[in-house]
């Protein structure tokens, strides 16, 4: 089968995505339809954690505060019982803030939760309202930083998928500061991490529609991923159903090539392979 996860009913506009207008089975039905086309059977929802009033027991950045204005528990009922997608959240690692996160997550019947970085400190790796390049004082200890995070949210035990696992080459080469040579050094400090942990690593096709224009993670990251086992999961991370398991011939034919045959698939938190079809 193939499976998209990592999927939200909503674009990023919070000001113009109320849940009134996009958590509804109406919009939900327009993504199954979407899915159907593309062959995907396995299809999930994944919102932002930050868009949920309750995240804010977590962490209190401007951009949470500024985004967290829908009800966590309406959300999951609104999936539950309203759609037959499967539930998940996709949910930032903070560091210093785990147990607040792990907690809120514990409370939900989630299928599964997707594990993303997308600041380090109070900057911004994907939004240029937060960039943290103003502010970074070298792309290598950016990256470092980014890495070293990855392999305790992996460790962590909180997540089911590692999202977009090198967000931190979002902007690409050409439009923010990039670390010289081998890029494989950041790789290693996360693989320790992510190896003991057995989380699935997500293949992403969203890498191809940003700026960097290359599917997330890296080649060579995903050659130490699958040499050490760990399981794959693949998404879009689309905001709107057309985006739906797009590019996914792309990131097929290098799962191909790597030798991956299976897919993770996810229930109630509990994960099992599938072969890819």
């Amino acid at each position: 089968m193939l499976t998209d996860y990592h999927v939200h009913l909503r674009p990023d506009d919070v000001d113009a995505t109320p849940a009134g207008r996009y958590l509804t089975a109406a919009n939900a039905e327009r993504y199954r339809a979407a899915a159907s086309t593309a062959g995907i059977e396995e299809l999930g929802v994944a919102e932002h954690v930050y868009r949920f009033t309750q995240a804010l027991e977590v962490w209190q950045h401007e951009l949470w505060r500024h985004s967290a204005r829908d009800d966590l528990d309406a959300y999951c009922a609104f999936v539950r019982d309203e759609t037959d997608l499967k539930l998940g959240i996709e949910a930032d690692f903070i560091p210093g803030r785990e147990d607040r996160m792990a907690a809120l997550l514990a409370g939900r019947d989630f299928d599964y939760v997707v594990g993303s970085i997308h600041f380090v400190g109070d900057g911004a790796l994907d939004y240029d309202l937060y960039d943290i390049w103003s502010a970074a004082s070298s792309p290598e200890k950016v990256w470092r930083t980014y890495f070293d995070w990855l392999g305790q949210a992996a460790a962590s035990g909180m997540f089911d998928i590692l999202a977009h696992p090198d967000l931190v080459k979002y902007w690409g080469r050409a439009r923010r500061p990039w670390p010289e040579g081998d890029l494989r050094r950041f790789y290693e400090i996360a693989m320790e991490g992510i190896a003991a942990s057995g989380i699935a690593v997500e293949v992403s096709t969203a890498g191809l529609r940003k700026p960097v224009g290359e599917l997330y993670p890296a080649r060579e990251l995903l050659e130490m991923v699958v040499e050490a086992g760990n399981p794959i999961a693949l998404s879009s991370d689309a905001h709107m159903p057309e985006d739906l398991g797009r590019d996914y011939d792309q990131a097929l034919a290098v799962l191909g090539e790597l030798g991956v045959s299976e897919l993770a698939v996810f229930e109630r938190r509990e994960r099992r392979l599938e072969p890819i079809g």
